[in-house]
């Protein structure tokens, strides 16, 4: 049997190194970081976790909005936003040495909600 993409990266531990990184680099990040302003991390975080282990084959636990909702109140959110996002994604992957053809689904599944994220 072959084994789900959330699996083939290292399942729940990888997911939880995953989203830590990502978020130190996105709020590092001028480009997208004013977005993030006054949000809780910690629970931003937790629905992150949540929602890559679901997307990517894992457990279903995640319980927030769809990604147009989540992401519809976010003045002049764009396609320069979305990228630097799926560019933090890919640095995050790399620096935990996942494989480049995991990486390449997950950029995948990511760029399969863009139009969602960006309201379109």
């Amino acid at each position: 049997m072959t084994q789900s993409l959330y699996e083939q990266i290292g399942g729940k531990d990888a997911i939880n190194a995953a989203v830590e990184i990502f978020y130190a680099k996105v709020l590092a990040d001028a480009r997208i970081n004013q977005y993030f302003s006054g949000v809780d991390m910690a629970r931003q975080k937790g629905k992150q976790k949540a929602f890559l282990a679901m997307a990517f084959g894992g457990p279903k636990t995640y319980t927030g909005q769809d990604m147009r909702k989540a992401h519809a109140g976010l003045p002049g959110l764009n396609d320069t936003h979305f990228n630097a996002v799926a560019e933090h994604l890919q640095a995050t992957l790399t620096e935990l040495g996942v494989k480049d053809d995991l990486t390449k689904q997950v950029l995948a599944i990511a760029e399969s909600v863009r139009g969602d994220v960006l309201n379109r």
